[in-house]
């Protein structure tokens, strides 16, 4: 469908602030042309019956005209007329009451189309509630109501008093309901582009932490490979980037990475003993002793075997760059009810948390990120003391934190 024709198709248009304005401009020709479409069929009677036929059919044409203009403005502005032209439109609305018993045969002001008098009226408090000036709205409807009283005249003694009556109501109600519902539908369109506005703040926010996740384990390791080193440990950080370029590769195509040790059949678990093992096999050179006798049958999902592996691969990498440990003991322990708990202790330097900052290792690849995947994390250390962190099964989707996770740490 081409943009031309899709421009009259409201249901198409955007749920945004202009979008919802160019429906309101639809809105406005459709009730403005209908009236005039309405008007037509008695002009010619008008003409014949009124007291000066000529008088009576330049005001049918000033109202038909402006009726015609409104909708030409609205449709080309792609909204509705502001403050000015919704001064003239009740102006001229107002005119054509006031010159009505000057057109029309006495009697005839009540009634009929021919009367279009008091419709077009009615048509302009519909379409100019949508001005945004509360007082223009207030003012231009006390206006026409008072306008439509000098119409009707003598007229409001006689047997039309209620009719008369009931039309100065329709007026009020009328103009009460299109006020309602232009602004209440100008604030869906306006919380929705702050809706809109959100989620991009959002997903913008949530792909800074998707990359500083991603690039964190990388940079480190690239910064150990531009320090001296034997050739045995530099071929053990050459396999640990290996593995790190490949993430970085899965994201920039947007695609997760590979699930390491997925189980057959399942498609959606890992073995967290095998992967486990694997890691600690990239930092032999810590001398990690990896205690994982207790949970060699334990399966977790993908996704949190995944943000468990990374978390790993941080914490072996903040011991090698900040510890200076002689080894580290990892142990996985499984209990009876499905629960486990893995712990990674070090016997380095610590640090002391009350004085150490947060690095995005810990902050995000470690707590962040286990915590959103359901798992507790809780870090545990002081100076000259080591560092121990355990990772636990969660009990709710974020995690319960521990009371002696700390203000901060090297990361």
């Amino acid at each position: 469908m081409s943009g031309r024709s899709g421009l009259w198709r409201v249901a198409e248009l955007p749920t945004t602030r202009a979008g919802i304005e160019r429906a309101f401009s639809y809105f406005i020709a459709g009730i403005r042309l209908g009236t005039v479409a309405q008007m037509v069929p008695s002009v010619h009677l008008g003409v014949a019956t009124s007291p000066n036929g000529t008088a009576y059919l330049l005001c049918w044409l000033a109202a038909a005209g402006a009726a015609v203009t409104v909708s030409v403005l609205t449709l080309v502005r792609r909204r509705p007329l502001g403050t000015v032209g919704a001064v003239i439109d009740f102006a001229l609305a107002c005119g054509q009451l006031l010159l009505g018993p000057l057109v029309l045969a006495p009697g005839d002001r009540l009634g009929t189309w021919v009367t279009y008098q008091s419709a077009n009226a009615l048509s302009v408090i519909y379409t100019e509630s949508g001005v945004r000036q509360r007082s223009v709205w207030v003012g231009g409807l006390v206006g026409v109501i008072v306008c439509y009283v000098v119409y009707l005249g003598s007229e409001l003694g006689g047997d039309q008093t209620f009719n008369a009556v009931g039309n100065v109501l329709t007026f009020v109600v009328y103009a009460l309901i299109a006020r309602m519902f232009f602004g209440f539908t100008r604030r869906i369109a306006s919380d929705a582009d702050a809706s809109r506005a959100r989620a991009a703040e959002l997903a913008r926010r949530e792909e800074e932490r998707r990359a500083r996740l991603t690039m964190h384990n990388g940079v480190a390791l690239m910064r150990l490979l531009t320090e001296p080193g034997t050739d045995d440990s530099r071929r053990r950080l050459i396999d640990q980037a290996e593995v790190e370029l490949r993430r970085m590769r899965a994201y920039l195509r947007g695609r997760g990475p590979a699930e390491p040790d997925r189980v057959e059949g399942a498609g959606s678990t890992v073995r967290l003993a095998a992967m486990i093992t694997k890691v600690c096999d990239r930092y032999a050179d810590l001398n990690v002793d990896a205690l994982l006798d207790l949970g060699t049958g334990l399966e977790l999902p993908a996704e949190q075997a995944e943000a468990l592996e990374r978390a790993l691969d941080s914490l072996l990498l903040n011991v090698r760059q900040h510890a200076r440990a002689d080894g580290v003991v990892v142990h996985l322990d499984q209990g009876t009810d499905g629960s486990w708990r893995l712990t990674v202790r070090d016997d380095g330097v610590g640090f002391d948390p009350a004085s150490a900052a947060e690095g995005i290792g810990l902050r995000d690849v470690v707590l962040g990120e286990l915590r959103r995947r359901g798992l507790d994390v809780s870090i545990d250390s002081a100076s000259g003391a080591g560092t121990t962190v355990t990772i636990s099964s969660g009990t709710s989707p974020t995690g319960n934190a521990q009371q002696h996770d700390p203000a901060g740490a090297p990361g």
